[in-house]
């Protein structure tokens, strides 16, 4: 990725170049595609997926084109209401909101779908913040990428790695100063 000053392109995909700019509040990052369809062998990712009744996953999840929806409060609450409605599918551990993308450790309820559910949270926040914006069209990226703990697997260690994550960005010095996160344990 290469790093480029300036903030007039937010999104833009030049289909001719393979090259796409994304911008977030300060930064833009231009990154090289695959042609114009960006993800060919999204579909092997679903290749062996298993849903397992109590197992905890972390899943991570991008905005389509990277965009930065969720770079303000009112915005990434919408993602953090759709969490709390699937309470009933899955118990949130712990979970961070980024501007583009989203972390979500979890653990799976009895009789339900990890992509389903994982549709539902991606279906509701995309449905009340395309509402609330008076706009149409996709918010998030199709897929996304699941990791299934093992039993030997530290889930406090996953969950601090999971909302430090703003830190890590460089978004804020203190993780009290972000909005968009919570854990269980805290």
């Amino acid at each position: 990725m290469e790093r480029s000053s300036g903030r007039e392109l937010r999104g833009l995909q030049d289909c001719t170049t393979n090259e796409s700019t994304v911008a977030c509040n300060k930064h833009s990052w231009r990154v090289t595609l695959k042609g114009c369809n960006q993800h060919p062998h999204a579909k092997l990712l679903r290749k062996g997926r298993y849903s397992e009744a109590g197992r905890i996953y972390l899943i991570t999840t991008t905005t389509h084109l990277r965009l930065c929806w969720f770079d303000n409060l009112f915005n990434g609450r919408h993602v953090v209401c759709a969490l709390q409605q699937a309470e009933h599918q899955a118990q949130t551990l712990a979970f961070v909101v980024m501007p583009d993308h989203l972390h979500w450790l979890m653990q799976l309820g009895d009789n339900t779908d990890l992509s389903g559910v994982v549709r539902s949270i991606k279906s509701a926040s995309a449905r009340t913040l395309n509402l609330s914006l008076g706009r149409r069209g996709r918010i998030w990226q199709s897929g996304y990428h699941d990791h299934a703990l093992r039993s030997d697997e530290d889930v406090k260690h996953i969950a601090r790695y999971v909302v430090a994550n703003p830190l890590r960005a460089g978004l804020v010095e203190s993780i009290g100063d972000y909005s968009l996160w919570d854990a269980v344990w805290l």
